[in-house]
């Protein structure tokens, strides 16, 4: 399976199961689109005549020809012999310490920080067993992650540090590696939150939208006040002393800002170096929800961010979390078939002390899949989670975007769908049309410096 597209100017071939990344020129790239619809190469050279001399096709018919013989283009692969993840070894957690938010996002999917639920903070009684459930189902898994998760955790911040504490204990008597990361919007980060951040937490995510008149109006604090100005100020004191180790700034955009290139060039020029921007999932009633009419312009603005990523990198350093790709070294292929783990790898645990297969479903009580007080785990659920992947999913089977996605978000295709195996179309288009995207400069950059 091969894929043929444009972006920033020039031609690309993808071949889907080998990886390999052609840039032909326009002639190649004519002569692929027409060679598996065509039988023969006489067929094809009817089809391009006038275009380009007899000579030239036959030319490139061999080239293609070889490449195939190497198995770069239409290679294929046999799914039976691929030994897909299984159920029994979560390593994985996010950790929902509170219940709660100081600010009142009006796309927020936990209903303002609540679930639709109470509000309510995490006991570090919740937070050790939490953790001890984690290690119990851990298996052979060495390292473990637990991403500090709400509404907003650092409004229960005495009980992080003591959770981070006792997963360091936890430690040396279990041999494993906890990698603790924390996901905020740094409305009430302070120097003693940063130092403990920047020696205890191996990635934060920080919530910003980008430029304020667009922050501000999705995203007022509990008074109904605007939050960007105070939030910036603290996400650029926490960057500068960050130094070297991750983190990331992390944007939504919205109908209202279908521009969002221009939020992703303002926190740029902030300072910040590694940023994110995600498109909302939102009820299609909200005033502020994509849809597919909104697609052509969702892409073309993907690609003028691709424009301005590779010529701004050629001055200045920063990282686009979507753009970042490596055809190379890519994650390895049973990952790239069973996508995030969750229900099976990755749970997440609430303050009450209920596990579900991801954030997502936190508050849908038909989806708990265990609780930390019980070693039992609904195995019949996290098994239809397990087998939630690519080759079960007939949508994905044929699409070239297969092996980066994982057959999409399942909480996504549970919202909008109702079942968790039917892929969310329009998140699948908004995907492939980033990959082109990233492809695209991945081969220019990698071609300036060859």
């Amino acid at each position: 399976m091969i894929h043929l597209f444009e972006s920033l100017n020039h031609y690309y071939v993808y071949d889907v199961y080998s990886g390999a990344l052609h840039m032909p020129d326009e002639q190649a790239y004519r002569v692929l689109s027409l060679y598996k619809e065509h039988n023969n190469e006489d067929e094809i050279i009817k089809a391009l005549e006038g275009e380009h001399t007899i000579h030239d096709i036959k030319q490139t018919i061999s080239e293609i020809e070889t490449l195939i013989d190497e198995n770069l283009l239409y290679s294929s692969m046999d799914y039976d012999d691929i030994k897909l993840l299984q159920t029994g070894r979560i390593k994985a957690m996010c950790l929902h310490v509170a219940h709660d938010c100081n600010l009142r996002c009006k796309y927020c999917f936990a209903s303002k920080g609540a679930f639709g639920g109470k509000r309510t903070l995490m006991s570090v009684d919740v937070g050790k067993k939490a953790l001890d459930f984690l290690i119990r189902n851990s298996g052979d898994a060495k390292t473990l992650e637990v991403d500090f998760f709400g509404g907003e955790p650092l409004m229960n911040f005495d009980v992080v540090k003591e959770i981070t504490y006792y997963g360091r204990e936890l430690e040396k008597t279990h041999k494993k590696e906890f990698r603790f990361t924390l996901t905020t919007n740094a409305y009430d980060m302070d120097d003693t939150i940063i130092e403990f951040l920047n020696e205890e937490i191996y990635n934060v995510v920080i919530s910003i939208d980008g430029r304020e008149d667009v922050h501000d109006f999705m995203r007022p604090d509990n008074s109904g006040k605007g939050s960007q100005s105070t939030i910036l100020k603290n996400a650029k004191k926490f960057a500068e002393k960050r130094g070297d180790k991750s983190y990331y700034i992390r944007g939504t955009y919205t109908k209202n800002n279908l521009d969002f290139a221009e939020d992703v060039k303002y926190l740029a020029d902030q300072g910040f170096e590694q940023l994110s921007i995600e498109p909302v999932v939102a009820d299609k009633s909200m005033s502020y929800a994509l849809n597919n009419n909104d697609l052509d312009t969702i892409k073309k603005e993907y690609e003028k961010l691709a424009k301005w990523y590779y010529d701004y990198r050629k001055k200045k350093f920063v990282n686009f979390f979507h753009f970042m790709i490596n055809l190379e070294e890519g994650p390895c292929l049973i990952k790239r078939l069973s996508g995030c783990g969750a229900g099976f790898e990755y749970v997440a645990v609430t303050p009450e002390g209920d596990v579900y297969p991801c954030h997502q479903y936190v508050g849908n009580e038909e989806m708990i899949l265990a609780t930390i007080a019980d070693a039992h785990i609904n195995k019949k659920m996290a098994e239809e989670f397990a087998a939630n992947h690519v080759i079960n999913k007939q949508q994905c089977k044929d699409c070239w975007a297969q092996f980066w996605c994982g057959g999409g978000c399942g909480a996504n295709a549970y919202k909008f769908n109702g079942d968790i195996s039917i892929p969310y179309a329009m998140e699948c288009d908004m995907l492939k049309t980033r990959l082109e995207c990233a492809m695209a400069v991945y081969a220019l950059e990698k071609g300036d410096n060859d």
